[in-house]
């Protein structure tokens, strides 16, 4: 039998945007790390993100980076980019294209900060940017930090490298596979157009 979503629009639709809640608190989603892909003609680049935010009823996604990454003077640069995800259990892969919005010492930043544990402040608190350079390997912190010897009133320190990425949602496209026959549909949320897609 097949499932609802199998040749249903707004089936399609509940099911991706359900997915995509359940894998801002379910570490073992597969949809809550999705690749993320950004940059210009010349230099494109794709990377795992963990996805923080999911809200529906502004098609807008949110994960965290450090201010320091390459990939913020590349979004600077180019604020389109592209989300995939995949679920191998569920045999559905979403693809985004998106809007991005650096925030960066704001209100956003700040609410996402306050709900960031201890354990993950740890990632703003290197000395150098991600991607630098280093004579030796490095885990980029000094000892004390990377043994989590470090309180919460310590971590505030990496506040300063704190971004939140909001992604605005333009279209989606989902895929589905079935042995009976593969479902495609697209999604333009900038239209309000729903169309079928050959798999």
């Amino acid at each position: 039998m097949q499932p609802a979503y199998y040749e249903d629009f707004n089936e399609i639709k509940k099911k991706i945007w359900s997915m995509l809640d359940d894998a801002v608190t379910n570490r073992s989603s597969t949809f809550r790390i999705p690749i993320f892909v950004c940059g210009d003609q010349k230099d494109f680049d794709g990377r795992i993100v963990v996805l923080r935010k999911s809200d529906q009823s502004n098609n807008l996604l949110q994960f965290h980076s450090d201010i320091r990454s390459d990939k913020i003077s590349k979004l600077k640069n180019n604020k389109n980019a592209s989300m995939l995800f995949y679920d191998k259990e569920e045999k559905i892969q979403v693809r985004l294209k998106v809007e991005c919005i650096v925030n960066h010492n704001n209100e956003i930043t700040k609410e996402s900060w306050s709900k960031t544990g201890h354990i993950s402040r740890k990632c703003y608190l290197v000395d150098n940017g991600p991607g630098t350079e280093s004579p030796t390997p490095t885990s980029g912190l000094k000892p004390k930090l990377d043994n989590f010897e470090f309180t919460m009133e310590e971590s505030e320190e990496g506040y300063k490298n704190f971004t939140v990425i909001q992604c605005k949602i333009k279209s989606i496209e989902w895929l589905y596979l079935a042995a009976k026959g593969h479902r495609r549909a697209k999604f333009d949320l900038e239209t309000n157009k729903d169309t079928w897609l050959v798999p």
